[in-house]
């Protein structure tokens, strides 16, 4: 794993895990369609708020979205917009109703050139902790295959360290795969406290709480309201 210490501010080294699931952990994701539908809201979004997503999973039951924005006070709007959108998606396929969603979803701030490398392995390696492959670049659904096998998705934003893993493209991925065969479990602990920020002292003090999102402490309102697309 390559050295990501550096000396940072907050800004460009606040990072978001996000985390949500179906109520009562039930299956949303009922097959192919359900998760190409949801790639395709997270394409739109993307674009609506100038979002990069590091790394990102869509599990049965839930997802996890490991991501950076300009503004973090709108990722509440965001999200919102989201699970709106996939909603609407789910019960009318179904014909369903009621809550979809376990409840408001979960944020981590998390400290970039610590724990991006850490935080996104555990990530994509939801799909072999849960047996479903053995290896986490054989998940369709995942950033994996953009790291291990160069797989475009239009959702995956390189990490912006992921090239020290080789001197070449080639190299990168193949060390990268190895990474992700590996796992720590005190390292992973820390992302399943999922309300708990990530970083050094300077980093968490910067943060403060304002409405369930941790955000730089400081002045600043959000600039948009909720947008529910449909793709």
């Amino acid at each position: 794993m390559p050295s990501c210490a550096r000396k940072h501010r907050l800004t460009g080294s606040l990072i978001y895990h996000i985390f949500n699931r179906g109520n009562s952990r039930k299956v949303i994701f009922c097959d192919e369609s359900d998760c190409i539908f949801f790639k395709c809201l997270l394409k739109k979004y993307i674009e609506l708020f100038s979002i990069q997503i590091y790394h990102w999973v869509i599990m049965p039951n839930h997802y996890h979205l490991l991501l950076e924005i300009a503004e973090p006070r709108l990722i509440s709007r965001v999200m919102a917009g989201l699970n709106v959108s996939y909603t609407r998606h789910f019960h009318r396929k179904y014909e369903t109703y009621g809550l979809l969603w376990q409840g408001r979803f979960k944020s981590q701030p998390v400290q970039k050139e610590s724990y991006l490398f850490a935080c996104g392995r555990y990530i994509e390696r939801n799909p072999v902790r849960k047996n479903i492959v053995s290896v986490a670049a054989e998940y369709a659904h995942s950033s994996a295959r953009f790291y291990c096998l160069g797989e475009n998705d239009d959702i995956t934003c390189e990490d912006p360290y992921f090239r020290e893993f080789g001197r070449s493209l080639n190299d990168a991925q193949a060390h990268y795969a190895r990474y992700l065969l590996g796992f720590d479990r005190t390292e992973e602990s820390q992302f399943r406290k999922i309300d708990i920020p990530l970083g050094d002292r300077i980093f968490v003090n910067k943060l403060r709480k304002e409405r369930g999102l941790y955000v730089p402490a400081g002045p600043g309102k959000p600039r948009a309201n909720i947008i529910a697309t449909n793709c």
